[in-house]
């Protein structure tokens, strides 16, 4: 955590207009939210008593009654069959919102989506949050952000390989064809402008570890924890275990085929203003580095 206030600090301009705007990304149930909350609360507090506006890319989702509708396009995609994968936010409303936390022209009012809800597939409620200017720090946390499009030649080459590979060990249902994949990485398209409005970039990252799967099993077993300790707070209202096996193998391929650096670049698109945070199983900090 120290490390993240101090980098952040480091880049802030002493009468930030627009404000500095952060993005956290992790997997499912590495603590970004958490990481996200903290730095919050510390940058809010003196010494620094800044005005922190908080969004989560999971209160972009669309409404439930919007996912329903993606969910039974025709010819369907088994990636947007709930929410999760890139194409089930509103990128316009995402744009709306940090464009007017940037101008610091009025009250803004964040959107907020409740997981809970519709047995866990969730929904957008009705009323967000609103924040007041002026704003010095702007953060946006999700397991997504800063995904970018990758070309159809590189699509293809983790079809055919990493793809199949990760896919055998975890035991995936054979229901993602190469069409789903590229009809998600057409939609990532539109996300890069939101990733535009972002001057540092933090990135929660597992260490590798020995496992007769992927790296990627961990996952699984945060992600139901989460759910597990929702559902303790809200009177068990949420996804089954199954249902959560189900969402996350969903996700197992945003992380595989865009969750690392782009190809077209020859860095990441953040070097010089990215801080990595190191992880364990245990999601116990082991080492932080800076790109």
């Amino acid at each position: 955590m120290d490390a993240v206030v101090a980098h952040i600090v480091e880049h802030l301009d002493p009468n930030p207009s627009p404000p500095l705007f952060i993005a956290v990304q992790g997997p499912q149930g590495s603590g970004k939210t958490y990481l996200s909350a903290e730095l919050k609360d510390r940058l809010s507090a003196p010494p620094y008593a800044l005005n922190v506006a908080l969004l989560s890319i999971d209160d972009l989702y669309l409404t439930h009654d919007g996912l329903v509708s993606l969910a039974s396009q025709e010819p369907p995609n088994a990636l947007w069959a709930g929410r999760g994968q890139p194409g089930t936010h509103d990128v316009g409303l995402g744009v709306q919102v940090l464009e007017a936390l940037r101008s610091q022209s009025g009250s803004v009012e964040l959107p907020r989506f409740d997981k809970s809800l519709f047995n866990g597939e969730g929904d957008r409620l009705s009323t967000g949050l609103v924040v007041t200017p002026p704003f010095d720090i702007v953060i946006l946390e999700g397991w997504c952000v800063g995904f970018f499009p990758i070309p159809q030649g590189e699509l293809e080459r983790r079809w055919e390989g990493v793809w199949r590979e990760v896919s055998a060990k975890l035991g995936l249902p054979h229901t993602v064809t190469k069409h789903d994949l590229e009809r998600v990485n057409e939609t990532l398209k539109g996300y890069v402008a939101m990733w535009s409005y972002f001057d540092i970039f933090v990135q929660i990252k597992p260490t590798p570890v020995e496992t007769p799967t992927t790296q990627y099993s961990i996952i699984y077993r945060w992600r139901l924890e989460q759910e597990h300790n929702m559902k303790a707070l809200n009177g068990g209202h949420g996804m089954s275990d199954d249902a959560v096996k189900s969402f996350v193998d969903r996700y197992i391929p945003g992380y595989v085929f865009f969750g690392d650096i782009p190809p077209m670049f020859s860095q990441h698109p953040w070097t010089g203003n990215g801080l990595r945070l190191l992880i364990d199983e245990q999601r116990h900090q082991v080492g932080v580095e800076t790109f």
